[in-house]
């Protein structure tokens, strides 16, 4: 069984812990006791608070630790990283921190930097992964199967992390609140609010799945369901009116800004 160490355990470490428990040794780190108490109790885990006993542990690391700590994570680690023979595999989750960042902190180790989103809660996200130098094709696969196990993984080259970030790290919060709003329409269309939301809800699931499924393009499936003089088209009308696309094509293109903007911590 594979050594697996986790130094940050929040959400998207939980949904990983879920997921690979049962065919691993994990240890978690992590500052919140009640954080690492929950976890042991619920996945029968070991934990602890020392980051640097966690590191010593794994044959593959995952630091999955807020961008604005990782500085600071990794200066604790300092002693251990010098000191230990680099043959673990270290994976960052930081959003925006940069391969040339984690490098130069950790000379010498195999390095991957990967962008799970949201829906990896439920084993149904998507991630991206950038390889440093020192990764074998062992490790490629071994990260690959980690993520694997919440989602569809594609390697990418790092210049489009942030683009990434922007779509598919934040657009889960641009879908929900599209669901919010579609249930919104239709209570004032005059759906009690539970309807309104169970219909949204599975609107949205249902598009979403005819598009993955049948192969045909968003553009193609819109024009199926909007029959000239219809009730779509008006819809479509207001979507126009209001720009829509505009502002979610912003919305996605700000996220990744920002991401941009974090790689240079």
């Amino acid at each position: 069984m594979t050594n697996l160490a986790f130094i940050g355990a929040g959400k998207m470490a939980e949904a990983l812990i879920a997921k690979l428990n049962k065919e691993n040794n994990i240890l978690a780190a992590d500052i919140n006791a009640s954080r690492l108490q929950y976890l042991k109790k619920r996945y029968k885990i070991k934990v602890t608070k020392d980051n640097n006993e966690a590191f010593k542990s794994g044959d593959i690391v995952i630091l999955a630790v807020k961008p604005q700590q990782m500085g600071e994570v990794l200066e604790e680690l300092r002693p251990t990283t010098n000191d230990q023979r680099p043959t673990t595999l270290i994976i960052s989750i930081a959003a925006g921190i940069t391969l040339a960042y984690l490098q130069k902190r950790l000379p010498g180790f195999a390095v991957i930097r990967a962008m799970p989103n949201n829906p990896c809660l439920i084993g149904m996200g998507v991630t991206a992964m950038v390889k440093g130098k020192n990764v074998s094709s062992k490790q490629v696969k071994q990260a690959k199967a980690i993520f694997s196990k919440v989602g569809e993984v594609y390697y990418v080259v790092e210049h489009l992390m942030s683009a990434v970030t922007g779509l598919s790290g934040s657009g889960p919060a641009f879908v929900y609140q599209t669901i919010d709003a579609l249930a919104l329409g239709g209570r004032e269309a005059g759906l009690p609010k539970n309807l309104a939301e169970k219909f949204a809800l599975q609107t949205v699931i249902g598009a979403a799945m005819t598009v993955k499924t049948t192969g045909k393009t968003p553009a193609e499936l819109t024009a199926m369901v909007a029959s000239p003089g219809g009730t779509t088209i008006e819809g479509l009308k207001r979507l126009e009116k209001y720009e829509l696309p505009r502002a979610l094509k912003e919305a996605v293109t700000a996220a990744a800004k920002k991401s941009a903007s974090l790689s240079r911590i």
